[in-house]
């Protein structure tokens, strides 16, 4: 009988386990690669988080290095040490801090040296000066780097990464069949009145994100829909300047801020229609999961959005920072059930059949065998 095939040890690194996107994307990954061919170590920097518990009941291992700041070189040495100690046959970390650490950590003196790959998860135009020297000095250490959209890719090509060493794995999304629930109930918690249309966004409230321009659209919208409300669902730094922002253009009596909301799919099931004004993306969460729950998405005409929005098929696209743009896609999409339909059920077909989880899973797992020459 031949002996069984020993399963490739995988290290899954990232700075926390909060409840955000690529945390949930590594989560997913976690515990959905097939158990007979990887044994997963879920290692994060400084905490645990929302998907702690999640990684724990699917039986992942996860280790907590408990990193206190920014440079720790306690937790760099707990780093080293736990990879020496497990000898994973591939690191792969995700997002900055991690990215820096596991590939500081992972030195060329090595005896045993694992394959690095590293997960970049949005056009980071944000990053300072030094993050940036510190990414292309990195290069070298880079077996592999993971954008998840043609944008990053793009990016990360343009700081010098090798185009041979670029891989695009989009993210993955469930694409749940429609069940009944109380909408009307749902409604009421919210304070908003039956029947009326409902605009979304779901997300941080960040300064990327232009919320504010999300606000102003929706004053025009209730200009000629004086009957539309719209739903914030998100926290972030920019939360109570936006809250005060809708008060002073009078427009607080139509908008909802509900926070953070664990319950954010249930969420958007009671709206009509997706916002989202983000100056620059990765691959947002957010439109996959509008679009896996049928609602037509207006987003700005970035080039991370157009790989998710089919311009006039899914929803429409509008320029940065263009306000009426949104109200006038908004008006059309209101006034007409069809177009709305159409749209929705386009953009769940898209992502059942372009962003499944199955597919975002079997890519990485391709994507490990090719990098340890299987």
């Amino acid at each position: 009988m031949p002996l069984a095939a020993r399963r490739t040890k995988l290290m899954l690194l990232v700075p926390t386990l909060d409840q955000s996107g690529a945390e949930k994307q590594l989560t997913l990954l976690a515990t959905q690669l097939p158990r007979d061919e990887f044994d997963v170590h879920v290692v994060a920097l400084t905490r645990g988080g929302a998907f702690a518990d999640e990684l724990t009941q699917q039986g992942a291992r996860l280790t907590v290095l408990g990193k206190r700041w920014k440079f720790d070189p306690v937790a760099m040495w707990r780093l080293r040490r736990l990879i020496k100690a497990e000898q994973p046959d591939i690191v792969h970390t995700w997002l900055f801090t991690a990215n820096a650490y596991g590939r500081l950590m992972v030195g060329r003196r090595m005896k045993t040296r694992p394959k690095l790959i590293v997960s970049e998860r949005c056009v980071d135009v944000w990053k300072a000066g030094w993050q940036l020297w510190l990414d292309q000095k990195l290069i070298g250490r880079t077996d592999r780097l993971i954008g998840n959209s043609i944008a990053v890719a793009d990016f990360y090509k343009s700081i010098g990464y090798p185009t041979d060493r670029i891989t695009v794995i989009p993210n993955g999304i469930d694409v749940p069949e429609p069940t009944p629930f109380d909408r009307d109930a749902l409604l009421a918690e919210l304070e908003i009145p039956r029947g009326v249309p409902v605009i979304g966004f779901v997300g941080r409230m960040a300064r990327q994100k232009r919320v504010d321009d999300l606000v102003f659209a929706m004053a025009l919208v209730a200009i000629l829909r004086p009957d539309a409300h719209m739903l914030l669902v998100g926290d972030g730094p920019e939360r109570d300047k936006l809250m005060k922002f809708a008060r002073d253009i009078n427009i607080d009596s139509h908008t909802r801020f509900t926070g953070h909301r664990a319950d954010a799919a249930k969420l958007l099931r009671i709206m009509d229609l997706f916002w989202i004004a983000s100056d620059f993306e990765g691959q947002s969460n957010s439109i996959m999961e509008a679009m896996a729950a049928g609602l037509p998405v207006i987003a700005t005409d970035i080039p991370p959005n157009r790989e998710l929005v089919v311009d006039g098929e899914t929803g429409f696209l509008v320029r940065v920072g263009d306000r009426a743009g949104f109200q006038q896609f908004a008006d059309r999409i209101l006034a007409d059930l069809e177009l709305a339909r159409r749209l929705g059920d386009a953009g769940r077909e898209r992502m059942r059949e372009h962003f499944s989880i199955e597919n975002m899973v079997a890519a990485h797992a391709r994507l490990y065998r090719e990098v340890l020459g299987q």
